[in-house]
């Protein structure tokens, strides 16, 4: 059984689709599939050369807006901008994301830059952007968690790991918060009756841009330990099919999350995926959610 493809994806004509990262890796392909079905998509990049370049790649009905997630300024900027030129989102998908593995490093805004990123900017972009996404025929939010967030646990009284720093660990505790987030997100949508969905989605262990920049601060012997990342891999175009199953298909439930079948969830076709207890956990997801609005400032539900 060869599983869920991209083939699956139904008719996007008139969706416009909010793809954050979307000038390489995981983003430029879901940009891509989502474009190629007929969706008008909203490249959301810090890099605006290069999100020039993956639209002139992609083709069909897209445009590039600046979006650093790591300011919250630039978070509320590009949202207003959008929400002006756009009356109705249809999808966004919080698909941005980075891993440094070097010394720690922190945000416009003061925060630890993992967490920053993954999951504060996307906060703060989904609540901003809500209002539009509200006004969808069938709207849908996406989530990028990562199997990192099985082995992760949230300490609240160090949410910027300004203790003992360790790289990836802060990396899993951000793409744990990032799970939190879409799962509570969902919860509060469905008790305030709103039409939006959030679901979530993992890609396994896929090859992209994110593993050699992980470890550039190691110069030499990081690029090869990178490369040997890279051989245990899957291709990007396959690692991306858990969330664009989540973005497309017709019969997604809310708070459901997708991943790969095979070998611990690194690899395979697509199927739902598990998420860990702590990710699961209604009192995670409500101290999460309180902390978020505060550091933030952007409240909603």
């Amino acid at each position: 059984m060869a599983g869920w493809t991209a083939d699956r994806i139904p008719d996007q004509h008139g969706r416009t689709a909010v793809v954050t990262g979307a000038n390489s890796g995981l983003g430029l392909v879901t940009a891509d599939e989502l474009a190629r079905h007929g969706a008008r998509v909203v490249l959301a990049v810090r890099d605006t050369a290069a999100g020039e370049e993956a639209a002139r790649r992609i083709g069909g009905d897209v445009e590039v807006r600046e979006l650093d997630l790591a300011s919250l300024d630039s978070v509320r900027s590009f949202a207003a901008k959008l929400a002006a030129d756009h009356p109705v989102i249809d999808l966004l998908v919080n698909n941005a994301g980075l891993v440094l593995l070097g010394p720690r490093r922190t945000s416009a805004d003061g925060f630890e830059l993992h967490i920053g990123t993954n999951m504060l900017g996307h906060f703060a972009l989904t609540g901003l952007l809500l209002d539009r996404l509200a006004a969808a025929r069938e709207p849908r939010v996406v989530g990028l968690s990562s199997i990192t967030h099985k082995n992760a646990h949230l300490d609240f009284d160090d949410l910027m790991s300004e203790r003992d720093y360790r790289a990836a660990s802060a990396y899993g505790r951000s793409k744990l918060a990032t799970t939190v987030f879409g799962i509570e997100l969902d919860r509060r949508l469905r008790a305030a009756g709103s039409p939006v969905v959030s679901v979530l989605a993992h890609p396994g262990l896929t090859r992209t841009n994110l593993t050699p920049r992980a470890w550039e601060h190691r110069g030499r012997i990081g690029r090869l330990i990178a490369r040997g990342g890279l051989l245990v891999t899957q291709p990007v175009e396959r690692g991306a099919l858990p969330q664009l199953r989540a973005a497309t298909d017709p019969g997604v439930r809310g708070g459901q999350f997708f991943g790969p079948s095979g070998f611990f969830e690194t690899r395979g076709r697509v199927t739902e995926a598990r998420l860990s207890q702590e990710a699961s956990d209604p009192a995670v997801g409500e101290r999460l959610w309180t902390a978020a609005e505060e550091l933030t400032g952007v409240g909603y539900l």
